[in-house]
């Protein structure tokens, strides 16, 4: 696996890639890489010629008081991980040529994220935007992987792509849990072993939702309600958003339509953790 730091170098080996009829997969990451993470990459490397997995905590995606300064970082043992799934490059990129001084265009995806995140996490989404453009812009892959439980991000994504007609698709991955139901996240890392049962809150709400479609209630607010019960039976747990929504365009719903997305974003303690599900009126699925 080759390691390219530089913008110019990156752009370089993209080049040649495609010059040589080559697909480029490519799975943007924060890095403190785990299963969820791993099964992009794992797609990316069965399914396209070459892939490259970027590391790069993105400073414009964190707001004041967020934990851009403690974000986990483990970058020996993502580097092996990448190595060994058979990744071609890893792209580390210093926030410094990211965002060089005098830095001054910024990414805005309208409508879509004035909901959820994009609501509690005031210019979140502008961040994403613009690194995703710039990544996208430098490394040129054909498909970039992402998971569902950025529902939202993978959505903004998905956007920005069509609408600044950048030539690249993206594949959405389902959201990978251990075995009690939590979602893989790098944030995890900060729960604390007491927390872990709080944590899970989460994924047991929104299977008590599940039931509670495919029983026949379908009315959002009494959902909300349940979700709201059980997760606040929990001291450690402070909820951001329970939103029952459209899934693409995050407005919030009455009542379960025929596909409708149940997102939820909690504080366990001091970790903010996020997670979702599809739920229909004749079936659900995660």
């Amino acid at each position: 696996m080759e390691t390219i730091k530089t913008i110019p170098e990156m752009k370089q080996w993209s080049e040649r890639a495609r010059g040589s009829h080559r697909t480029i997969g490519f799975v943007p990451t924060m890095g403190s890489l785990h299963e969820g993470h791993m099964s992009l990459v794992q797609k990316s490397v069965s399914t396209c010629d070459v892939t490259v997995a970027s590391i790069f905590i993105n400073p414009s995606q964190f707001g004041k008081n967020e934990d851009l300064d403690t974000y986990p970082r483990n970058l020996e043992g993502d580097r092996r991980l990448l190595e060994t799934a058979g990744v071609d490059v890893l792209f580390l990129p210093s926030p410094q040529d990211m965002y060089p001084e005098g830095y001054k265009t910024f990414v805005t995806v309208e409508g879509i994220t004035g909901h959820l995140c994009g609501q509690s996490r005031p210019g979140f989404f502008r961040g994403i935007a613009t690194v995703v453009v710039k990544l996208f812009n430098i490394v040129r892959p054909h498909t970039g992987f992402f998971g569902d439980k950025d529902w939202q991000q993978a959505a903004v994504v998905e956007t920005l792509l069509r609408d600044l007609n950048i030539d690249a698709t993206i594949k959405r991955m389902p959201i990978v849990r251990d075995a009690d139901g939590l979602a893989k996240s790098s944030r995890n890392l900060y729960l604390s072993k007491d927390e872990m049962t709080p944590a899970r809150s989460l994924s047991r709400a929104l299977e008590l939702a599940r039931h509670q479609v495919q029983n026949g209630q379908f009315s959002a607010e009494r959902i909300r309600r349940e979700i709201r019960q059980l997760i606040e039976k929990n001291k450690a747990a402070h909820i951001d958003y329970i939103s029952i929504c459209d899934p693409d365009s995050f407005i919030e719903q009455d009542e379960i339509k025929d596909e409708s997305l149940i997102a939820l974003a909690v504080h366990i303690g001091k970790t903010r953790l996020i997670d979702n599900c599809i739920v229909r009126r004749e079936k659900c699925k995660e």
